[in-house]
């Protein structure tokens, strides 16, 4: 894949850190999770750090979902969502917030977190050329080992925003499925109490069956 020398929001800052650095960090993730797993504080629509949960099972039980409601007659209507720079989108008082909130991070643990997010910098490097350092109040390191994890921890309570709407969702990470599904008759009843037109015959649709999948 090539990147364009002209976009220069297509590039993400990689931290660079000491292995001592990424030791402790991985000793810190352990602990979290385990801490998390114990007490259930992660949404269990969220399949990264948890235990036999992967990328493949957060695929898995969107499909279910959707042969399920193909079962029952319904249509459904399926929102794929990817945060743009992500991990850039975190502000540090509200992680810490969150942390000490929703997860009870308190005392050592929690000046420990306060400590690597703090008097955080950056600088670029490009043709050799290095730019002055600049403080840095949001974002998690990326590719560090607890950045994502940190993230994962910021947008916790974001399901249960979706949950209050009667959506269903799945994530992995940053990476959402959003999902809902009705019978035909209610969305030709909802869009003509709303005075909207619906076309009859779509430029492309996809269906899905049971046994088999067609495109009209």
């Amino acid at each position: 894949m090539c990147v364009c020398g002209v976009l220069l929001h297509s590039y993400r800052p990689i931290s660079k850190l000491p292995y001592l650095s990424k030791v402790v960090e991985r000793v810190v993730a352990k602990q979290f999770i385990s801490h998390a797993n114990i007490f259930d504080l992660l949404s269990t629509h969220q399949s990264a750090y948890q235990q036999h949960h992967s990328t493949e099972t957060a695929v898995l039980s969107a499909h279910n979902d959707l042969v399920c409601a193909v079962d029952d007659g319904k249509v459904t209507i399926l929102v794929l969502l990817d945060l743009s720079a992500a991990s850039d989108t975190a502000d540090h008082d509200i992680l810490l917030s969150v942390l000490r909130d929703q997860f009870s991070i308190e005392d050592t643990a929690y000046n420990w977190f306060h400590s690597y997010l703090s008097d955080r910098q950056r600088s670029f490097v490009h043709n050799d050329q290095q730019t002055v350092f600049f403080p840095l109040d949001c974002s998690v390191p990326q590719g560090s080992v607890l950045g994502t994890l940190e993230f994962v921890a910021y947008t916790e309570d974001s399901s249960d925003v979706v949950a209050k709407h009667c959506i269903n969702q799945h994530a992995y990470a940053d990476d959402n499925q959003l999902h809902t599904s009705c019978f035909p008759s209610d969305v030709s009843r909802s869009c003509s109490s709303a005075s909207i037109r619906m076309h009859c015959r779509p430029r492309s649709v996809v269906r899905t069956t049971t046994s088999s999948t067609e495109r009209q």
